[in-house]
């Protein structure tokens, strides 16, 4: 999927919501435990896409909370990518395993979300610089490398200003661009960021941007817009457990479904 067909569908489906299927076994509603011992992940996924999908444009899974269900939780992760293949094929399905080593191991995690299982895109750490990324700038898939994170860790090492006056995430952008076009890289930039958003989009004007931190994280989508809207949207913005989580009871799909259309209903006044 490149970028134009992205746009397209956000503008027929007037939302640019990624959905963040963060499935804790530890959360999951007690009977679907009960009802469907072997697959329970895959249950609630499955759930939740379907009560999702018509208000969202882009899923992303985020491996770890399948890393720690063992195989069984890899099996369920590769069972949702399928459905989502199968069912609503118009979705972006993002792997959010943040990867980056050297170019042979990146290649293993390249093969591993792009030919197992059939993801668009991967997240993926830019530390290691251009030869650990390029694994993943496949055709027809994309790399999305953290840029500026919305965790309060970033400012650690992402606002540290060099002799120029460059912070190291505006570097992290300017280098990075030359890497690989608009249709094949996108930079995860943080909610809760705000205003530094600008700061991004002046270095790539043009990449689709993936906003985590609306919702449990407290950004505030109105001014993710203001500042990291372009003229072809470039905006998916993850909402995870304000969404998936908003019950926990045999009725959590339809929370799921009816959190959702708020959150599409209020992202279709930008558009």
């Amino acid at each position: 999927m490149n970028r134009y067909q992205l746009y397209e569908n956000i503008k027929r489906k007037k939302t640019f919501l990624c959905v963040g299927l963060d499935t804790d076994m530890r959360k999951i509603p007690a009977h679907l435990i009960t009802a469907t011992e072997d697959n329970p992940i895959f249950a609630f996924n499955r759930a939740i896409i379907d009560a999702t999908a018509p208000y969202c444009v882009a899923l992303k899974l985020n491996t770890a909370f399948y890393e720690s269900a063992g195989t069984d939780g890899l099996r369920q992760l590769s069972q949702s990518v399928s459905y989502v293949r199968e069912n609503y094929p118009d979705l972006f399905i993002i792997a959010d395993a943040k990867r980056g080593d050297i170019g042979n191991t990146s290649e293993m995690y390249a093969r591993a979300v792009f030919e197992h299982d059939d993801f668009d895109a991967v997240t993926v750490a830019p530390y290691m610089g251009e030869d650990s990324v390029k694994p993943f700038l496949r055709a027809g898939k994309w790399a999305i490398l953290l840029a500026l994170t919305s965790n309060a860790g970033s400012q650690d090492f992402q606002m540290t200003v060099d002799a120029d006056g460059e912070r190291l995430f505006e570097k992290v952008l300017r280098v990075s661009k030359e890497w690989a076009d608009e249709d094949s890289m996108m930079y995860v930039a943080g909610a809760t960021q705000g205003k530094l958003l600008a700061d991004v989009r002046r270095i790539v004007p043009n990449h689709f941007l993936l906003v985590p931190g609306v919702g449990a994280q407290s950004g505030n989508l109105a001014e993710v817009v203001q500042y990291g809207m372009n003229t072809h949207c470039g905006l998916l913005v993850n909402s995870s457990r304000q969404i998936i989580y908003a019950d926990n009871t045999e009725r959590f799909a339809d929370a799921a479904s009816a959190e959702a259309e708020k959150v599409q209903r209020e992202m279709a006044k930008f558009l």
